[in-house]
């Protein structure tokens, strides 16, 4: 009697969710884009499909108390066709739009009266360097569906760069924005049941590296209380006004000194990068949270377990041979924990992270470096140096 729930996307988010689903007595299935992705090897049940073809996800959500996702690619209109069909979707078609499309995003978060960075749609290279002209250079280009990990966003410093960006123009509106003078990135992680209930976890320092999110410190070092509330509040009321279940993160830029201390930069609804340190650092995971809200279950506690976590991901490298590396990294840091994407390993690609979680009295920088080492150890077969250190206010 126990439920069943199908998850569109193989990546390591849905196998990260598996072990979660097995300690809670659930039967994970996940619909596979390829026989060796992520999480083939972590389930049972992992046909391979089309995502975006309507009759494969209508095959696979027979038998399934819930379909959820991994990420926020399959087409809206074909989860409004399964709702229609008796399908349990979670979260609901209205509320992953805001997720999928960039320019929904910013009109609804505007209509909330949350903070966003100058905006506009622009169809035209005209119509980009009259908003250029109009709040001043650089801003940004995005494309509104389809971009992540820096993919899909383009940075014109001048109107010689806005008109040389003609070829993005073409296919409907794209989003500009104000290049926003931020301190460092931050992240607000949420979850929400259908029925309403809805848990924070602390608002997280983010840092990024060319697009990619490179590590997280939780929680987010010298913060401001008020805007650590505010940040927390709002992406509680995204997720209340969207009707959003399951997890949700809200990545923001910390402004100090103007209006609420941050203005938000894009939504996810799923488990996410930013909440990857959860799995070692809170009592309740942002995987377990998940199928707990999908599934209108109690949510869990989202407490701190130390003082902080750091999680470090680790791209792929020198080192092919992944394992061999294991036997030096778990020696020279036996608290840290290493979680493997089961991936093959190609230059640039996420293939795993690692957390580690505070002894008492232990610096942010202390973590950072311990973290640094098995990562790099994994990644390339040898130490690199510590990063630089980080303080309140500061971005890397």
């Amino acid at each position: 009697m126990f439920p069943v729930i199908g998850v569109v996307g193989g990546g390591q988010l849905a196998r990260m969710m598996a072990p979660e689903a097995l300690n809670l007595g659930f039967e994970l299935r996940i619909l596979a884009e390829g026989p060796d992705v992520s999480a083939a090897r972590s389930v049972a049940s992992a046909p391979v499909g089309d995502y975006t073809d309507l009759a494969t996800l209508r095959e696979f959500a027979r038998g399934v108390d819930v379909l959820t996702f991994d990420h926020e690619h399959v087409p809206n209109e074909h989860l409004q066709a399964l709702i229609a069909e008796g399908v349990n979707v979670q979260p609901r078609p209205a509320a992953l739009i805001h997720a999928q499309d960039k320019l929904v995003m910013r009109e609804a978060i505007a209509a909330l009266g949350l903070p966003n960075p100058e905006w506009a749609a622009v169809e035209t290279v005209d119509e980009l360097v009259a908003f250029g002209q109009k709040i001043g250079w650089p801003i940004v280009l995005k494309t509104p569906r389809g971009g992540y990990d820096g993919k899909g966003v383009r940075m014109i410093e001048t109107e010689e760069d806005a008109r040389a960006a003609a070829d993005w123009f073409g296919n409907g509106a794209l989003l500009a924005e104000d290049k926003v003078a931020f301190t460092r990135e931050l992240s607000a992680l949420v979850a929400r049941n259908p029925g309403g209930e809805a848990k924070a976890w602390p608002v997280v320092h983010t840092i990024q590296v060319d697009g990619v999110c490179d590590e997280v410190i939780a929680p987010a070092p010298g913060l401001d209380p008020a805007v650590e509330a505010a940040a927390e509040q709002a992406a509680l009321r995204i997720a209340e006004a969207f009707g959003v279940t399951g997890v949700m993160a809200a990545e923001l830029f910390e402004t100090p000194g103007s209006g609420a201390g941050f203005v938000i930069n894009e939504l996810a609804m799923r488990p996410h990068n930013t909440g990857h340190w959860t799995m070692n650092g809170s009592i309740t995971s942002q995987f377990e949270q998940h199928l707990r809200a999908v599934l209108d279950l109690p949510l869990g506690a989202t407490d701190a377990l130390a003082e902080t976590t750091v999680m470090k991901n680790y791209l792929g490298g020198a080192n092919q041979d992944l394992f061999t590396a294991f036997q030096a990294a778990l020696a020279a840091e036996p608290r840290v924990k290493v979680h493997a994407y089961g991936k093959s390993v190609r230059p640039g690609r996420k293939i795993g992270h690692v957390n580690v979680v505070s002894e008492p009295g232990e610096s942010v920088d202390s973590l950072r470096a311990r973290a640094n080492t098995v990562a790099s150890l994994i990644r390339d077969g040898v130490p690199s140096p510590a990063p630089a250190s980080t303080t309140e206010g500061q971005t890397s």
